[in-house]
This record gives C-alpha cells, structure tokens and sequence, in this order.
C-alpha cells in the first residue's frame, strides 16, 4: 500500500512507543493553548493603545477607509488557494511518521505556487488600478478624495498579497507542533506595527504612513521568522526548487480545492459587515460599528489561536487511530473556548459602552446590544471550533461548505436588511441566527463523519490516498 497517506501502516501496526505519543501530544497541546493566551492578552495591548491613537489622527472618514480596505483585504483571504490549509493536513501525518523528505517536497511545492500567484496577483492588480473606481468601491465622501483612496486602496491590497506566501509559515510551524514559537512570532508583529504607529504619530508624519506601517509589519515579520524557522529546526523540510513536486503539487491542490472553496465563503459572510454599514448607513457609521467589532474580534482571534492547534494534533491522533483522545480533547476544548468569550461577552454587554466612552476620546456612541450581538457572535464559533479542527485534519471538507454557503446566503441578506430597518445592532444578531440554522447542523454531522472516516481499516483507502465513499 505504497501511496496510502502516512500513519495508516501505523494504524494496522503500531510503531514501538506509539502508546507514549498521547501524553507528548497533549502536553504540547497545553503548551500551545498556554503561549496562545499569552499572546493574545499581549495583543490586546495593541487596539487598546492604536485605536484612541490612530482614530483622531485619521479622522472618521479617513479611519473608516482603512477599515473597509481591511475588510476587502479579509475577504481575499482566499488568495491561498486554501494551500496553506491543505499543507498542514498534509504535513501533520509526515511528521508522524517522521517522512522529512515527503514534507519537504510538500513545502517546497506550495511556497512555489504561492510565490508564482503572489507575483501575478501584484501585477494585475497593479495593471488594472487605474480602470477601478476605488472612490464608488468604497464609497468614499467628504475628508477623503478619489485619489486617496486608491492609494491606500493599493498599499493594503498589495502589501495583503506579498504576505500570502509569507504567511505558510504559520501553518508550517503549526504542523510540526511548534505553536508555542508561532505565537510569539504573530504577538511580536503586533508590537512592532504598534511601535512604529507611535513613532509615525510622534515625529507627526502624514496619516497614511501610519496605514502604510500596519499593513507592512506582518509582511516583515513573517519573513523574519520563515529565515529564523528553515534554517535552524525547520532544515530538513526547508524549501528548494529542485525538490517541487508536481505529483505533491497537485495531491495539495486537490485536498485544497475544497478549502479554498470554504474560505471564499466563511470570507466573504463574515468580511462583508463593514462593507454593508458603509453603504447601508455611511462611513461615519463604519467607526462606530469596527471599534467595537475590532475589541470583540481578539477574542476570536483567541478562539483561533486556542484552538488551530487542535488541527495537526487530531491529525496525528486520527492516523494512529486513538479517537478516545480526539473525542476527550474536543470535549474539553469546546468547554474552554465557549468560557474563554462568553464571559468577556457578559461583562461587555453590562459595562462596555462606559469602557468605550472612557478610553475613546471620540465618541462613537456604543450601543449595548451591538456589544452583546458581536460577543455573542464569537461565542457560538467558539463552541463549533474544536469540531472544525477534527474535520480539517480528517480533510472532511464537504459538510462544512454546505453549512457555511447556506449561512453567507442568509447572513448577506439578513445583515442589509437589519442594518437598514434596525440599525447597527442587528448586523451581529442576525449573523448569530444565521450561524443556528445552517453551520450548527453541518458542524455536528462533519464531526461525527470524520469520527467514522478515521476508524476505517486501511484496506478501504484508494490508491491516490482518499478513502472509498
């Protein structure tokens, strides 16, 4: 059985020690949940210090602007082709079954493709600026003019595109269950764009060089740490050009086929909030719906950070076939990620809009249920969570996309439809109703089959590493 995917010999015949490998599993688990939180309460400090920083700065308009760019940038997230997915389903069996060679052509096959559409994006996007009418997109008015727009359009987008190979490190680090290192990394590319932000408002430069300085300090530090990572722990699976694989090229772009589908949607339903207050209600609402929306998002940015490394540590329990440990792990993840946002949520929703007023020195007018609606919002993505992760690593893909279609159809509706007749509050509302009614279901059923997938015998694998049915 020469093609079957690694850790299904080891499945039929257990390696010597293999029963040792649980608790070494867990116990880096902890280690990566631990760093996750730490880093996350250290990014914290950012919004909270940038914000009433950057916000008079810019101004409304101009702080608007950036925010909508940011989200258009959110929502091509999808520039991965979902490789950076597919690569660390991929890699977390290799490195159980300690198959440096199969990973390193892995590696080297999805930095190649990236970079080729990183270089290609750039161009077109480039070639066609002047033909988009950045100022319509955006839907820009009084401080901001057609011309500043696009260039803060284009440096954002470009400065997005460049970091899309970059940012396989993340996922690479992840794989080989170097969470810990991964999250110090991200936590210090927060500090250094905070810094330099400072800095650019100390020495009073023009306001777009602040916008300029976030959008390149990820770019920055994710080249940083991918030079640290291959040429010290990461040697033997560091890229090369000789070792692309077309055959390891297309089984990634196979299994990422259906990530990539996945992400276009979650992106699209989930990035598309500030876009629809833009031209719902106007930019002016646009800083009074993300300040609160970006404070809410670190604990999603917590949930993903707590629970992402739960992806190539079922990876390596399911291709031992120790489900008892997927199933125990899930179970006390869902209840610390549901803990870890549902009681910020509730301090938030009775005691935010006074936190707001205070630390904001412009007002933008809070409304408590607005806060409730987008805690609660993070809440039930943090119950589903741990579930995801077991499906990513079993690469059961097709129950997640079906859940999460039906909700971008009714959230996109739904979310201009609120915004319009109830105002700002309702946007994260319907998006919690939503969530109910299409991804919950698809969630429960997606678990329970990679459950069943994983306790197959080898013998129903097909030949090109997928299993029959």
């Amino acid at each position: 059985m020469p093609n079957a995917p690694a850790g299904l010999v080891e499945r039929e015949r257990p390696p010597p020690g293999a029963h040792r490998r649980a608790p070494d599993r867990t116990r880096r688990l902890v280690t990566g949940v631990c760093t996750a939180v730490l880093g996350r309460l250290a990014g914290l400090v950012v919004p909270i210090v940038l914000v009433p920083v950057t916000l008079p700065y810019l101004g409304t308009d101009l702080y608007g602007l950036w925010m909508a760019v940011a989200a258009l940038a959110g929502m091509a997230a999808f520039a991965d082709l979902g490789l950076g997915s597919g690569l660390m389903t991929k890699l977390a069996p290799c490195q159980a079954a300690g198959d440096h060679e199969l990973a390193r052509r892995y590696v080297s096959s999805a930095y190649l493709t990236l970079s080729l559409l990183a270089v290609a994006l750039c161009g077109t996007l480039w070639l066609l600026a002047d033909a988009v009418p950045w100022a319509s997109v955006f839907n820009t008015t009084g401080q901001v003019g057609p011309g500043q727009a696009r260039t803060i359009a284009l440096t954002c987008l470009t400065a997005f595109v460049l970091n899309v190979p970059l940012s396989l490190i993340v996922r690479v680090q992840y794989a080989c269950q170097q969470v810990g290192r991964s999250n110090l990394w991200q936590a210090g590319a927060g500090l250094v764009g905070l810094l330099v932000v400072l800095g650019i408002v100390r020495a009073g430069l023009p306001p777009v060089a602040i916008i300029v300085a976030s959008a390149g300090a990820p770019l920055v530090v994710n080249l940083l740490n991918s030079l640290w990572f291959f040429w010290r722990d990461g040697a033997r699976i560091r890229p090369r050009l000789r070792c692309v694989d077309p055959r390891a090229a297309r089984e990634l772009l196979s299994l990422s086929g259906l990530f990539f589908v996945v992400t276009v949607v979650t992106s699209v339903a989930t990035s598309v909030d500030t876009l629809i207050v833009a031209h719902a209600l106007g930019l002016s609402a646009v800083a009074a719906y993300v300040v609160p929306a970006k404070l809410l998002a670190q604990l999603g940015q917590l949930v993903v950070l707590v629970n992402v490394p739960l992806w190539p540590a079922n990876g390596d329990a399911l291709a031992r076939g120790q489900l008892a440990w997927v199933r125990r792990i899930t179970r006390r993840m869902t209840a610390v990620s549901v803990l870890a946002t549902l009681l910020p949520t509730v301090v938030l929703a009775f005691v935010g809009q006074r936190l707001l007023d205070a630390w904001l020195p412009v007002p933008i007018g809070a409304d408590p249920w607005l806060l409730a609606g987008l805690g609660a919002w993070w809440v039930v993505q943090a119950a589903l969570s741990p579930r995801f992760m077991v499906q990513n690593a079993a690469g059961v893909i097709t129950p997640q996309l079906v859940g999460w279609t039906v909700f971008a159809v009714l959230s996109l509706v739904g979310k201009w439809y609120g915004a319009s007749w109830f105002g700002l509050w309702a946007v994260p509302w319907v998006a919690v109703a939503g969530f109910a009614l299409a991804v919950v279901p698809a969630a429960v059923y997606g678990y329970r089959k990679a459950l069943r997938r994983a306790g197959r015998p080898a013998s129903e694998w097909r030949s090109d590493g997928q299993l029959v049915g």
